[in-house]
């Protein structure tokens, strides 16, 4: 029994989505996540600050007073890469809704 949760955490660790997106001034870093659903997608947003510990580095998602205006700065290039995935993606489905048979002709 004990093989086999291991076996299924090996295999969820395997299959971890990974952030689209990170965006990271210093310390401060922020993860983006995507998420589809049936409304469309969505954005999720993780933000940590690195620490090291002994000889390895480590996340906390505690913050400190000196970091928080890095985490502003973090937020605002987090809300900003956001807002350019969507009106991206807007005007991809709007140029797909405008276009006509023969749009394409050289005339």
């Amino acid at each position: 029994m004990a093989t086999a949760t291991k076996s299924k955490s090996r295999e969820k660790q395997q299959t971890k989505k990974r952030p689209v997106e990170e965006i990271r001034i210093g310390r401060v870093r922020a993860a983006i996540w995507e998420n589809e659903t049936e409304n469309g997608t969505f954005y999720n947003v993780t933000l940590s600050r690195l620490y090291k510990d002994g000889n390895g580095w480590k996340d906390s998602s505690s913050f400190g007073r000196d970091d928080l205006p890095l985490v502003a700065k973090v937020c605002d290039q987090v809300h900003t890469w956001i807002f350019e995935q969507s009106a991206e993606k807007s005007e991809g489905n709007r140029q797909a809704e405008d276009r006509q048979p023969g749009d394409d002709a050289p005339y």
